[in-house]
């Protein structure tokens, strides 16, 4: 094949440098882990909805998918509502956590998550379970989140992903893990959720 091929065309310099300039946007990003959870409609595919939707948020790169588990709901009458599938999402990203929040709610709204009650069923929860080594008590994001370290369903899940991982505050994934115990938190192996592209 020469060069004076008609149908080949030069690929223009300023696409080459924005194909670059993707591999270092996030300049000293910082790690974040979210916890997903649906009990409503076709929860898998929700899951995996979510999961392309924080790959593609400006600043926001997922990089680990943990598998799925299946849980109990939280605090409600057992049998009254589906199971939750379950995961959590390491994000390497340069949004604050007040902009992560904000993408996470816009998630849920846009998967038309119902904030009817409390604990009630929902499409979709996107919510941050850690951001760095941050702990804060703002009402608005308290980080860590203020049960991940008594929640088997996001720990399992954290543990997976990054076994050397630490809730800021109250010590390491695993430790807290062994205190707790798994009950109630089955693996799927049936199912998978993919890291997007």
């Amino acid at each position: 094949m020469t060069s004076s091929d008609p149908t080949v065309q030069p690929v223009p310099a300023s696409v080459v440098e924005q194909v670059d300039a993707a591999d270092v946007t996030l300049t000293n990003p910082k790690r974040a882990v979210i916890s997903l959870g649906s009990n409503l409609g076709n929860r898998l595919e929700t899951l995996q909805g979510a999961i392309d939707a924080l790959e593609d948020t400006p600043g926001v790169r997922v990089k680990a998918v943990s598998p799925v588990y299946e849980t109990e709901p939280w605090g409600v009458e057992p049998g009254s509502q589906p199971t939750y599938f379950n995961a959590v999402v390491l994000l390497k990203t340069t949004l604050p956590p007040s902009s992560l929040l904000e993408r996470g709610h816009a998630i849920e709204e846009a998967f038309e998550r119902v904030r009817d009650e409390r604990w009630g069923p929902r499409t979709i929860d996107v919510d941050i379970v850690a951001y760095q080594d941050v702990i804060s008590q703002d009402p608005v994001l308290t980080l860590p989140h203020p049960r991940a370290h008594e929640r088997a369903f996001v720990l399992v899940p954290w543990h997976d992903v990054d076994p050397e991982a630490k809730v800021p505050g109250h010590g390491s994934v695993a430790e807290l893990l062994a205190e707790l115990g798994r009950g109630g938190v089955a693996p799927r192996a049936d199912l998978e959720l993919r890291l997007p592209e």
